[in-house]
């Protein structure tokens, strides 16, 4: 296919200078509109073992907001530190507040049309994995297994104890907060509750992360959906399957700074595109 860029009609700077993706030797090609579609739609057809990468853009099309541009999650409400939830009580009971009352948007809404593409191309066995960034269990509410989906970021639907790592569900916690005002405590060992979630200064989860290294290394293309790639250490992972020898494909809204290195880039929106490309 060469290295093709691609920007949606009405972006500027549909080309770009070359770069480290360059290093090929791969010729530049000038795509239009439904030739890219097609150029992706070769590439899926082509590939034996995709894992696709997906972050908050892929969610914004069910609604739930992202968390830096204007209007998202953290320009409404400040995020709590692990460090502050472990050691005050009141940034505890704010935490608690906000994931009762859903102020953060991450649950409760239904999958679209780019996550039910994902699940066609899982039941057509080229889908292996798709790491998330996200925590809204929309790729398992969309139909995918939970082993097929590895979460980098947590899971906001349900809690865990900090101490022994028990899982409870939000709901068997809602009554003694919303009555009694009482603080979720483990069921098993008193320990801390929290939304399983990796908060800000929360060291990353080592099976997940080992889990997504694990299949980066094993696909022959990479599929970046809705991220920005700005966020590490989960960024890396575009990077270190494109030196493995996968093709890197990257369809998001907005430019991001691995451009240069993917083998095609799109800017435009997931669920018509994925639902277009995998009917």
């Amino acid at each position: 296919f060469g290295r093709q860029f691609i920007s949606r009609p009405g972006l500027k700077n549909g080309r770009r200078r070359p770069g480290i993706g360059w290093r090929r030797g791969l010729a530049r090609a000038k795509l239009y509109p439904m030739t890219r579609r097609q150029t992706l739609r070769d590439m899926i057809a082509q590939a034996r073992r995709i894992t696709a990468f997906t972050g908050a853009g892929i969610s914004t099309e069910s609604g739930i907001a992202d968390f830096r541009s204007p209007g998202g999650v953290w320009s409404q409400m400040k995020p709590i530190i692990f460090q502050d939830f472990v050691a005050h009580e009141d940034q505890r009971r704010e935490a608690w507040q906000r994931a009762f009352s859903g102020r953060a948007g991450w649950t409760g809404r239904a999958p679209n049309a780019g996550h039910m593409a994902l699940v066609r191309l899982a039941q057509s066995g080229r889908l292996v994995r798709v790491i998330t960034q996200n925590v809204d269990n929309l790729h398992q509410a969309s139909g995918l297994s939970p082993d097929q989906v590895i979460e980098l970021h947590g899971n906001a639907s349900y809690a865990a104890c900090l101490s022994c790592g028990l899982r409870h569900e939000i709901e068997d916690l809602r009554p003694a907060f919303e009555v009694h005002g009482q603080l979720p405590a483990c069921r098993a060992c008193a320990g801390l509750v929290k939304t399983a979630t990796i908060s800000f200064g929360q060291s990353m989860p080592a099976e997940p992360m080992r889990r997504a290294q694990a299949a980066t290394l094993d696909c022959d293309l990479f599929l970046v959906l809705g991220s920005s790639l700005v966020v590490q250490p989960a960024a890396g992972f575009p990077v270190l399957a494109r030196e493995n020898g996968a093709r890197l494909v990257i369809l998001n809204r907005e430019p991001t700074h691995l451009d240069a290195q993917a083998d095609l880039v799109l800017h435009d929106e997931i669920g018509p595109v994925l639902s277009e490309i995998i009917p």
